[in-house]
């Protein structure tokens, strides 16, 4: 069973941001940022042991996972019915998103 995915205001504002920039500079491809998000947010609903342990933050039990092609780690953690979606980051920023 799929658990709930519940987006933060700060992480909905991200792929907001994300996605605007990604339609403006990746003309190829001007949806790919909401459709590999949601993609891998779909998958980690049903699987979210397959992101790495993010050891970096204030919140236990986070994770990320990197979405390839847009090069974004999405950061979450899940409970017993829901997905939190912490924060979507680029890898190229030099710090990681405080959590």
């Amino acid at each position: 069973m799929a658990l709930r995915v519940k987006i933060s205001a700060r992480a909905a504002a991200q792929i907001v941001e994300a996605a605007q920039w990604w339609a403006e500079n990746r003309p190829a491809a001007p949806g790919a940022v909401r459709k590999d998000i949601g993609e891998a947010l779909a998958l980690l609903a049903l699987q979210p042991g397959i992101g790495a342990a993010y050891q970096g933050a204030r919140v236990k039990d986070v994770r990320r996972l990197l979405v390839g092609r847009i090069r974004h780690f999405i950061y979450y953690r899940a409970t017993a019915d829901a997905l939190e979606v912490l924060a979507v980051w680029h890898v190229s920023r030099g710090r990681q998103p405080a959590l």
